[in-house]
């Protein structure tokens, strides 16, 4: 604890300062430099950029790049709303590398919080407040890299682009990233990019794995619409609009959509195989078997669902709405389903398939607004991720490497539609940790010691990279 508190007001030392980063071609000194890195977290986690308020992590970010001679350049389409674009130039010979994270974080219920959840209150080894997960490690990660690469000179072969975007978590107007790639994909066109999506197990000691996230499901959610005659509820009619409901959501929630594989869940699966008990061994092994298949995805499904998720497109029913009183029969009832898509899944099939599943015709499917295009997985075989997961044994020696899918959405599937290799990343927690207090959770929390080897990851990747060879 005592160190976590010397950080913590050595914070105030920098308030008016910036700490040197060496010469080009002299190693950083990392001790030195988690003082700013701490400072720059929890300065990022103190803004209240709750969606519809992102501008004011842009107003803290263009001040720290410009105060270094780092140009940024502002785009809105709503003024509460901004994103930001930085651009630090290389010699050309290479295409740009963008480093992108979102600036926005989901809602608070305040009193869910044993602290100030903008507070950003170091307490028992770590940072509390929200988005101290999602996604403000990955924005304060490629700042620090940023001030790191204009303060050290280091000559690029590539530009590195970074972009802090509003609108991951909720975008109704298409302020984000959809604005920057339909108004301004110029500013940010890039052979890769790198953000969010993937993250790193810890046992409590050490990290064990790492995940690249290269891969991720695409929501493609609908509603299901039951019809019937409406009445007065002492009267039982078989055109209950309930009844057919009820029956559909049952049918789609037990349905077992088929398996698929890509290139990214085959080698997770098989990588995830060699560091298992044998028991769980078998188990993944068993999937490529189709004489134990069935089995083996039975006992996922019960005792691992999210790896279960990542073998198929998922469905599962998340809201009921239905009636005016208790003695109204409803004359309509609607279920919502979140439905992630398998990369490459044809949804107009898909939803014939749930239509055929459910055979009745006094419910409909009725799709809703997709926010997400279809994008395919990034590649294993490119440089970009060679050098990720020669970067990730580096600094979390002995940890084993996997590719992986999210079962979640991110925006990186709008920039692998449009043909950037994206690949995830995120810091390192424990599963209870991940598990406890996550993304999105009712407290958030990230493990100080935790931080410095995230950062050292992000500019070890990008110096790598894009630095002149």
């Amino acid at each position: 604890m005592h160190r976590f508190l010397v950080l913590a007001l050595a914070v105030t030392s920098l308030c008016s300062m910036s700490a040197q980063a060496p010469p080009a071609g002299r190693p950083l000194d990392w001790d030195k430099l988690q003082v700013e890195i701490l400072e720059r977290y929890r300065a990022l986690v103190m803004l209240d950029t709750t969606s519809g308020h992102e501008t004011l992590a842009v107003d803290y970010l263009k001040k720290v790049l410009e105060a270094e001679g780092i140009p940024t350049k502002t785009f809105a389409m709503n003024p509460n709303r901004a994103n930001l674009v930085a651009r630090l130039k290389g010699n050309g010979s290479k295409r740009p590398l963008l480093i992108l994270a979102h600036t926005d974080v989901v809602g608070v219920q305040r009193e869910k919080w044993p602290v100030d959840p903008f507070g950003a209150v170091i307490k028992d080894g770590y940072v509390w407040g929200r988005g101290t997960k999602d996604d403000k490690p990955v924005l304060t990660a490629n700042l620090i890299t940023m001030l790191l690469l204009k303060r050290s000179g280091l000559q690029l072969d590539r530009d590195v682009i970074f972009l802090a975007e509003s609108g991951e978590e909720a975008d109704p107007e298409g302020v984000g990233i959809n604005y920057m790639i339909r108004e301004h994909f110029d500013e940010i066109d890039a052979e890769f990019a790198m953000t969010e999506g993937g993250g790193a197990t810890s046992d409590g000691t050490k990290v064990t794995r790492v995940n690249i996230g290269t891969s991720e499901k695409r929501p493609a959610r609908a509603r299901l619409v039951a019809t019937g005659t409406a009445g007065h509820g002492s009267v039982p009619r078989l055109d209950n609009a309930l009844i057919h409901l009820s029956a559909a959501v049952e049918k789609i929630g037990r349905w077992e959509p088929p398996m698929q594989w890509n290139e990214t869940t085959s080698a997770y699966f098989g990588l995830l195989a060699g560091i298992s008990t044998p028991e769980r061994a078998a188990i993944y092994k068993a999937l490529q078997d189709p004489a134990k298949a069935a089995d083996a995805q039975k006992w996922l499904r019960e005792h691992a669902p999210g790896e279960y998720s990542m073998l198929r497109t998922s469905i599962v029913p998340t809201m009921l709405k239905a009636g005016v009183g208790p003695n109204v029969i409803p004359s309509e009832a609607e279920a919502t389903l979140d439905i992630r898509a398998f990369p490459g899944e044809d949804i107009d099939k898909l939803y014939a398939a749930m239509a055929k599943v459910i055979n009745d015709p006094a419910v409909k499917i009725v799709p809703m607004p997709q926010t997400r295009p279809p994008s395919p997985a990034s590649s294993l075989e490119t440089g970009m991720y060679r050098v990720m997961r020669q970067v990730a044994g580096q600094i979390y020696p002995g940890a084993t490497v996997l590719p992986s899918m999210s079962t979640s959405a991110s925006d990186q599937a709008q920039l692998r539609a449009k043909g950037v290799p994206s690949y995830g990343i995120g810091p390192a927690s424990t599963e209870k940790d991940a598990l406890d207090y996550g993304a999105h959770g009712d407290v958030e929390r990230l493990a100080v010691s935790s931080l410095l080897p995230f950062v050292q990851y992000v500019w070890n990747v990008v110096t790598e990279v894009a630095g002149h060879k």
